[in-house]
């Protein structure tokens, strides 16, 4: 048993490092991760309303939080720091998560726990069975937690509490150092909005208790339909919901063509106001070497018209739904490059561009 203990110690600790990475490459996804599930509380628990929706604006420091203490104690597990204490924190952290994937899973809400970032999705049932996983694991670690020599290494806690930190505040400040999102640049938008491939599904049936299947939806009227099954999951579009249009009509397919700079407002309440000059300057000058400059938003005709004018933004606005926005972009306001619908470049606010080096992009 002693080895199982050394091999738990092993999984648990290489897991727990790699999903705090994922997840501290993009801090603020799993932000959004908790706003949903502070909401979804929120309205699932009336009496609990106002608590949960007030740790809404809380949501990013808990996510760094999160994120670092996966990291840490990862580490901490793996060179045996402490592990009496390791190992009751990894007990309460593992609890909490599979608390919140069998809620996920058996409630149907926020049906991606984003437990590995956009790096792996998983069904919610799937989360959660990679919880109990770990739990069991955990257990057994606790179990032995006092037959595991201890070493003093908390330099090394340190050290990698201190890394851990400077990757999210490095995300959080400029993009994720690896985009794993689907408008990730190198990306072709419309590409990612067809199948791969034609969808096959597995139509299943019902008749006098025996349960039938099929590739082809069957015309004998007399079976009771039960469920439709896609077989090539991975066929799907990448993307589904992305849609561009303004009062006059539907404009998606117009962003696919020519050289498109976009200015992405996610929302009109927590924009850095602070970097549209540069930006608005960059879109004056790309605007005469080819490049149209284009603001999606989210925000109402009347809210975004005063803002446009307020801040001299040149450019025609359309609208595009608010969460594929801050899909598209971590930053408010952020750019995004497009040529011919394949992403050529995106860029944090405290990153903004020059005119060249936008052209040369689109060249």
């Amino acid at each position: 048993m002693k080895i199982l203990a050394q091999i738990s110690r092993v999984i648990v600790g290489l897991l727990f490092i790699f999903s705090g990475l994922i997840k501290l490459n993009d801090p603020i996804g799993t932000q959004y991760k908790l706003e949903e599930y502070f909401e979804v509380f929120a309205a699932d628990l009336p009496a609990f309303h106002d608590f949960f929706i007030s740790l809404v604006p809380f949501a990013l420091y808990f996510s760094v939080f999160l994120c670092t203490a996966e990291v840490v104690l990862g580490i901490a597990l793996l060179v045996a720091y402490k592990p009496k204490t390791i190992s009751w924190l990894l007990l309460a952290i593992i609890l909490f998560f599979t608390f919140l994937t069998f809620y996920s899973a058996y409630f149907n809400k926020v049906t991606d726990c984003g437990c590995f970032g956009a790096a792996i999705k998983l069904t919610p049932w799937t989360s959660f069975g990679k919880d109990l996983f770990l739990l069991a694991l955990i257990l057994v670690i606790v179990y032995y937690r006092k037959k595991f020599k201890a070493f003093p290494t908390g330099i090394i806690v340190v050290i990698s509490t201190i890394a851990s930190l400077a990757i999210a505040v490095y995300s959080l400040r400029h993009l994720p150092i690896i985009d794993l999102l689907p408008y990730r640049v190198g990306a072709n938008i419309p590409a990612q909005l067809k199948p791969s491939e034609p969808i096959r599904y597995l139509y299943i049936f019902e008749k006098g208790g025996e349960k039938f299947e099929f590739e082809k939806y069957p015309s004998d009227t007399t079976l009771v339909f039960k469920e439709m099954v896609v077989l090539n999951e991975d066929a799907k579009p990448k993307i589904t919901d992305y849609k561009v249009w303004n009062d006059a009509g539907d404009f998606t397919e117009e962003t696919f063509k020519g050289k498109k700079l976009f200015l992405i407002i996610k929302n009109l309440t927590d924009i850095n106001t602070a970097a549209l000059p540069d930006m608005n300057k960059l879109i004056n000058n790309v605007r005469t070497k080819g490049i149209d400059p284009v603001i999606l938003t989210s925000g109402n005709s009347s809210e975004i018209e005063k803002f446009l004018n307020e801040h001299q933004l040149n450019a025609p606005y359309y609208y595009v739904d608010a969460t594929v926005l801050k899909t598209i972009s971590r930053s408010n306001p952020g750019l995004w490059l497009l040529k011919e619908g394949t992403v050529k470049g995106k860029w944090h606010y405290n990153d903004t561009p020059t005119a060249e080096e936008v052209i040369k992009l689109v060249k």
